[in-house]
């Protein structure tokens, strides 16, 4: 099984930008890692550390923080951490899953590779660099442990992968829209220009960004509780809102699946009702 990898940096307001690529039967998927004022958020994935190396060597930086646990954010923790002796802080519910061997699909392990085990510091609701003051927002959905970090002083939120794309097709099977919906609500109420997301890489107008998802996600959301209420199945629902298949979706056996989406929602809308 041969990956296709790719690496490119640049450096953009003052924030430096590492962006490796896998692509693999037909699937092509790319991670960012930032580094701003001494601190690094993301570590990339330990499929790409080879190329990832020579940008983290390159960077002057004092401490490590990280959105979320998953394998493509946390996949070269364990190297900054033993060779740059870097401490890592991120949202305490995941500090003992990544002390461990991770357990992950098969699939994701061809793609972002086999995360080793590090120890992380639990952070807090701030933190501080060498000139700026940074909030931590607390931003679940596309994982229970999901953080955001705006940098008071420059403006500029990173964002994980609360953003990725505006018209979201397909999610993994624990995602929840309601809650992504809350957090990107939330994120909203913050003071902020520029956006930098691990997926989409830099968003110039990153405000407009988010908002324009939220505004998707809302629509989104109605359509398929209307439908719901007209009847339909989850099922009947997923081809009429998403009749394309992505080739994710097969690669992944149905973690990556649309029907998440409506399933999401559904559930959340029974409850409220409740």
């Amino acid at each position: 099984m041969l990956l296709k990898k790719n690496f490119s940096q640049q450096t953009i307001n003052g924030v430096q930008v590492g962006n490796g690529t896998v692509a693999f039967q037909g699937v092509k998927l790319n991670v960012h890692s930032f580094a701003v004022d001494g601190v690094l958020i993301d570590t990339g994935a330990a499929s790409l550390e080879k190329e990832f190396q020579p940008f983290f060597k390159q960077l002057d930086i004092d401490q490590v923080v990280i959105t979320h646990f998953h394998e493509d954010h946390t996949g070269c923790a364990a190297y900054v951490q033993k060779e740059l002796q870097l401490p890592i802080y991120m949202n305490d519910m995941k500090l003992d899953y990544c002390k461990q061997k991770p357990d992950y699909p098969l699939y994701r392990k061809v793609f972002w590779g086999k995360r080793h085990p590090f120890h992380a510091k639990a952070i807090g609701k701030t933190f501080s660099s060498r000139n700026a003051i940074w909030d931590v927002i607390d931003t679940p959905g596309h994982a229970i442990d999901h953080l955001a970090f705006l940098n008071r002083e420059t403006g500029q939120l990173f964002t994980g992968d609360l953003y990725c794309q505006e018209k979201t097709k397909v999610i993994l099977r624990e995602e929840s829209i309601p809650t992504i919906i809350d957090s990107l609500q939330r994120v909203l109420t913050y003071d902020f220009g520029e956006v930098f997301c691990c997926h989409a890489g830099f968003l110039k107008d990153g405000r407009t960004a988010l908002q324009r998802k939220l505004d998707y996600l809302l629509e989104l959301q109605g359509k398929i509780i209307k439908l719901s209420e007209d009847g339909l199945s989850p099922n009947q629902i997923s081809k009429t809102l998403f009749p394309k298949k992505y080739p994710i979706t097969f690669l992944s056996r149905g973690e990556w699946e649309s029907i998440h989406i409506i399933n999401s929602i559904i559930q959340e809308h029974k409850f409220i009702e409740q």
